[in-house]
């Protein structure tokens, strides 16, 4: 098993902590394997699977006695995906109020459900923490750095799912990643959210693939799904919070000459994404690499940051005039921006320097990465 990097965190916290610990990520990704894991060390723990009809009337009652009752003489709660279960956050509230020595630990698929149920009524009681599909340095760590540069392109058209790199056979590997995409886009988005037109978010999502590392235009969206704009930009904060996309806004401190009000967006999961375009095909037949490579070191960075407690504000920037960087952080107020490129193309930057002297510049190419990637 593929040791995973916030494994040191939550094992810490469910030592010396109090608190509720919750770990968010889209299904697979291998949330449940790394708690179960955890609290094997324990030897009273109670598994809930929320998925199970069977536990939401007890979970969901507000009744202390009920709960208490189930529960029993357990030293250790574990209820996974706990999306499923009504009012999960006030339940668990009263849990943690009234049984103060029972550690608790939630895992859920629905970042946008789960928070919202739990946010407010566990205000102050919870340590959160994300996961994600394997990270390049998860994989490093697992075998090395010479593996894992050999695996860039199959993880570039095939994912980092942990059962998408079990799989050797190609062929099979497609398949999995179709059922996947299908499987957790609708139950978690589609079904968790009430969205009415399950066909319009997969064709969205069809477009957004297509446009990775270009700006969006949600009203050109709009017109090609015949949705207005506020339920195209509702859907896609919806598959944002489900985990399958995320967004780049424009950094800007002079909105006359920068852009700073539309986006990028990329996927965390190039797999997903192929899937979604029906294309796997090896780097030298596509017509997309750059754009691949833009958006994996990009997800790639944002997990690294993620899973290094590193608070970094992420931007790509862009002149009016086409003038561009693909990525840029700020960091306590340091500006370091990146240029992407597949191949290596070096280039002096004389718009970034010139707009920000005190900026730092790199640029990333597929012989030179690691260190953006990795600590």
């Amino acid at each position: 098993m593929i040791t995973r990097l916030i494994t040191p965190q939550i094992k810490k916290d469910l030592k010396g902590s109090t608190k509720i610990i919750i770990l968010y990520g889209p299904r697979q990704v291998g949330k449940t394997t790394i708690i179960k894991d955890l609290v094997s060390a324990y030897p009273d723990v109670l598994h809930i699977n929320a998925d199970q009809l069977v536990y939401n009337e007890i979970f969901s009652s507000r009744d202390l006695q009920k709960m208490q009752q189930f529960i029993g003489d357990k030293k250790l709660l574990f209820i996974d995906e706990a999306q499923n279960i009504r009012d999960i956050g006030i339940n668990l509230k009263i849990l943690h109020d009234e049984m103060p020595d029972l550690k608790i630990v939630v895992t859920g698929s629905s970042s946008f459900d789960l928070a919202n149920k739990i946010r407010e009524p566990l205000t102050g009681r919870t340590r959160t923490y994300q996961l994600y599909p394997l990270s390049a340095e998860e994989i490093i760590n697992d075998s090395s750095v010479f593996d894992y540069q050999n695996q860039v392109e199959q993880l570039m058209r095939f994912g980092s799912y942990p059962e998408v790199l079990s799989i050797k056979n190609q062929n099979d590997r497609k398949d999995h990643l179709i059922e996947l995409s299908a499987s957790y886009l609708y139950k978690d988005v589609v079904q968790l959210s009430g969205i009415r037109y399950a066909d319009k978010i997969r064709k969205l999502l069809q477009l957004l693939a297509l446009q990775i590392g270009s700006m969006v235009s949600v009203n050109e969206l709009s017109t090609a799904l015949g949705l207005n704009h506020e339920t195209v930009t509702n859907y896609i904060d919806l598959l944002e919070k489900g985990f399958i996309i995320f967004r780049l806004g424009g950094y800007s401190n002079n909105p006359r000459k920068e852009i700073n009000k539309m986006s990028k967006i990329y996927f965390y999961d190039l797999g997903i994404r192929n899937s979604l375009i029906n294309n796997f095909n090896s780097l030298d037949l596509r017509q997309d690499t750059g754009e691949m490579w833009e958006n994996y070191l990009i997800s790639e960075r944002l997990k690294r940051n993620m899973y290094a407690r590193e608070n970094k504000h992420s931007y790509f920037w862009r002149t009016y005039t086409g003038v561009e960087l693909d990525y840029v952080e700020d960091a306590d107020g340091q500006l370091h921006g990146y240029e992407i490129k597949w191949r290596k193309t070096p280039r002096k930057p004389s718009t970034w320097k010139n707009t920000y002297p005190n900026a730092l510049f790199s640029s990333l190419h597929k012989d030179d990465f690691l260190s953006f990637i990795t600590k």
